[in-house]
C-alpha cells in the first residue's frame, strides 16, 4: 500500500515570553532573542502587536500590525545587518513654537466716546 502524499510544511512561529528587554520567539523548535535595543522598533509596541507575528516563508518574519518585516538571519546574527533606520524609541520631536503677535494697546484717541 502506497501512502498519500503529504501536505504543505507549515512552519509556525510564536512568542515565548516578552520581557522589559525584548522578546523570544520559538521557531523551529529554537528559541531566539530579539532585544529591544537592536531592534527598537518593537519596544513600545503592545503585546497583543508583538505576539501577532506571521512567517511567510521559511526564512521570513512579519508583524503586519507594526509593519515589520525581518529576516531570520538578522535576528540570529544581528551583528551581520547594521540598523539603517534613524528613528529612535521615546516620544515624538515637538513642533516649533510660532512666536505670538503682540497686542497693540488702544491709543487715548482711538478709543470710542461713550454713549449716553
Amino acid at each position: 500500500m502506497k501512502s498519500a502524499l503529504r501536505g504543505k510544511t507549515i512552519s509556525t512561529v510564536e512568542v515565548s515570553k516578552v520581557s522589559p528587554i525584548g522578546f523570544w520567539l520559538h521557531v523551529d523548535d529554537r528559541d531566539l532573542l530579539v532585544p529591544f535595543k537592536q531592534f527598537p522598533w518593537f519596544a513600545d509596541a503592545t503585546i497583543r502587536q508583538i505576539t501577532a507575528v506571521e512567517r511567510p516563508s521559511p526564512h521570513h518574519l512579519r508583524w503586519p500590525d507594526l509593519d515589520i518585516d525581518l529576516a531570520l538571519a538578522s535576528i540570529e546574527h544581528p551583528e551581520r545587518f547594521p540598523l539603517m533606520s534613524r528613528v529612535l524609541p521615546g516620544p515624538p520631536p515637538q513642533r516649533a513654537q510660532l512666536p505670538r503677535r503682540r497686542s497693540r494697546k488702544a491709543s487715548p484717541s482711538s478709543r470710542r466716546p461713550a454713549r449716553g
